[in-house]
């Protein structure tokens, strides 16, 4: 009986996916628009992303530009930046806000490559439960007899390889991350 990874493959994906877009918001002293995309913002009575009350554009290598749709949520998206705490200087101006990019310091970026080795590990956890689910699933079908014992491992073995393959892809964003940071 061959095995359905699909499932495991689809979290994994998911897993990932989380990362990619982690590392995105976690900033290199390049102004990004992606650094602004978890800061959320409470306006005409929900949670807003700052992308659904403005247009973002670069508007220089440190420098982010937020024009706001509607002119009265100047304030509270001001204020939703500085609660984020990422570090970034808010100035408002007669166009909408600009966010600045700081210089990172030695510290800033130890503390970057850090926070990006705290969100790598939240992925691997996720990957391991991801794999125990599977596992146990694989044993309760070897018990259950739908799965022989030999059968049991080669599929242990083919799980392995998914989980190595994911590990090794992770590993290699953190590294690439951890380089963008320090550079």
């Amino acid at each position: 009986m061959a095995y359905d990874f699909t499932k495991l493959k689809h979290k994994l994906s998911e897993a990932d996916n989380w990362l990619k877009k982690e590392f995105l918001g976690i900033r290199t002293g390049r102004a990004s628009v992606a650094a602004l995309d978890n800061i959320k913002v409470d306006a005409y009575g929900a949670t807003m992303s700052v992308r659904e009350l403005g247009n973002i554009s670069v508007e220089d290598s440190r420098t982010i530009r937020v024009l706001m749709y509607d002119p009265a949520q100047t304030k509270a998206i001001e204020k939703a930046i500085g609660l984020a705490d990422l570090g970034f200087g808010v100035a408002i101006d007669d166009k909408g806000l600009r966010v600045n990019f700081p210089e990172l310091t030695g510290e800033r970026r130890h503390e970057l490559v850090k926070l990006c080795k705290e969100k790598l590990e939240e992925a691997r956890i996720a990957v391991r439960t991801a794999r125990e689910d599977v596992w146990r699933d694989i044993q309760e079908k070897e018990r259950g007899g739908s799965v022989s014992e030999d059968e049991k491992f080669r599929l242990k073995d083919a799980l392995q390889k998914l989980i190595d393959d994911l590990n090794e892809l992770l590993e290699a964003q953190f590294k690439k991350k951890a380089m963008e940071i320090e550079v």
